[in-house]
């Protein structure tokens, strides 16, 4: 199994290449994800990990589309991979002047082949870009990170689920991290692209 850990920075992850741009971490792979296509072959990675790295690249929609198109080719059919983000409403995001694409769960829905075609069928207004960008990549696992106010809201009982729900949708400060786990899907047929 060949397992990758995307912008490690100082957090480098035994049994993992370990993959920056920067020499000073002193990474396995020397290498800026922005550039592509990355120093690995198509299909020959089983799980990777981006750990608050993904939110400080792509500053342009091609740029992104790029890492996207680059973790669905190197992944395995199957392949997970683990992204870590600072919530966009939260002072983690806004307070580092790197961050430079906001992410939430609802933007990898979009690399859904199966939900794309969803919203076709539905006459949806959502952006097909799996369809677009030939990809496929279905979320597994979303977790909420909650600060710590909140959780021990939660935990104690004053806050009921669908309360901490409307705070993470309403408020600034309710969710520290954001961590979801994604699936490549290759088996089916994914030719089917939009120009």
């Amino acid at each position: 199994m060949r397992k990758l850990n995307l912008g490690c920075g100082q957090n480098k992850m035994p049994g993992y290449i370990n993959v920056d741009k920067y020499a000073a971490v002193e990474p396995d792979v020397l290498w800026d994800l922005e550039v592509t296509p990355w120093p690995f072959e198509t299909n020959s990675v089983d799980e990777i990990v981006m750990r608050h790295c993904l939110e400080h690249m792509g500053s342009t929609t091609e740029i992104f589309f790029g890492i996207i198109k680059e973790l669905y080719r190197v992944s395995c059919h199957g392949g997970k991979t683990l992204v870590a983000i600072p919530h966009p409403r939260s002072d983690g995001f806004a307070g580092d002047p790197t961050h430079v694409r906001p992410l939430l769960p609802q933007v990898f829905s979009l690399f859904s082949r199966k939900n794309n075609l969803d919203w076709k069928e539905r006459n949806w207004p959502n952006t097909p870009l799996a369809l677009y960008l030939g990809v496929d990549i279905e979320i597994e696992h979303v977790n909420f990170d909650l600060m710590p106010f909140w959780a021990e809201e939660f935990q104690q009982g004053r806050k009921s689920r669908e309360e901490i729900e409307f705070a993470i949708a309403s408020y600034y400060n309710v969710v520290n991290e954001i961590t979801v786990t994604l699936r490549v899907v290759k088996e089916a047929d994914n030719s089917l692209r939009i120009d």
